[in-house]
């Protein structure tokens, strides 16, 4: 069943804009968390270049699959059964793009950890990984709104929540990327670039 979500209609055009730049010279993308799919159709659809390759927890996979049919577009792939804490759902072969959004903060501490580690394997010699996202800086928050958000992200998960941008910089570097640019996006919102060395 096609599922939609406000957020991705909303963030979808600031986001292509800078994707447009960070992946000008990527060929071979994998989306983690695709959700409902909107994001794998709009970006494959003005980004003709990539080969985009959506996943998600087979929960998912529904909606995804009702978004790709409608569009019908030949540069977006089926999507993955992926959950990132097994080592077995990561798909084989290098991809030289990752892009996830609204993932981190769902995601337990152990999971995120999981992930930046499957993408360290996954990414090509200078790969980019964008993130989209609210993030706290120096363990504070950037706004009022984003602290509410958190409040009600732990409400309904304890493990969720926030996560702290040095935190997530320095898992980047534990596993072979290095920061290469930060977004300011609207509604308290970031895009964070990470790049392979």
């Amino acid at each position: 069943m096609k599922q939609y979500s406000e957020a991705c209609e909303q963030n979808r055009l600031p986001i292509l804009e800078i994707l447009k730049n960070e992946f000008s010279d990527t060929r071979r993308v994998l989306e983690i968390g695709s959700g409902t799919g909107q994001h794998a159709v709009f970006f494959s659809q003005y980004l003709p270049q990539l080969q985009w390759q959506p996943s998600d927890l087979d929960e998912h996979h529904a909606s995804i699959r009702a978004w790709l049919a409608e569009a019908g577009l030949a540069n977006v792939l089926p999507p993955l059964s992926l959950n990132v804490s097994r080592n077995d759902d990561w798909p084989a072969g290098e991809f030289d793009g990752v892009f996830s959004a609204n993932t981190v903060h769902i995601m337990s501490w152990q999971d995120v950890k999981c992930m930046f580690a499957g993408i360290g394997t996954q990414l090509g010699p200078r790969g980019r990984f964008c993130l989209y996202g609210p993030f706290n800086y120096g363990n504070c928050y950037t706004s009022s709104s984003n602290q509410r958000f958190d409040l009600w992200l732990k409400k309904r998960d304890i493990n969720s929540g926030l996560r702290n941008f040095e935190d997530l910089n320095a898992l980047a570097g534990n596993h072979g990327m290095s920061l290469r640019a930060d977004h300011e996006m609207s509604v308290n919102n970031r895009l964070l670039v990470w790049q392979k060395y």
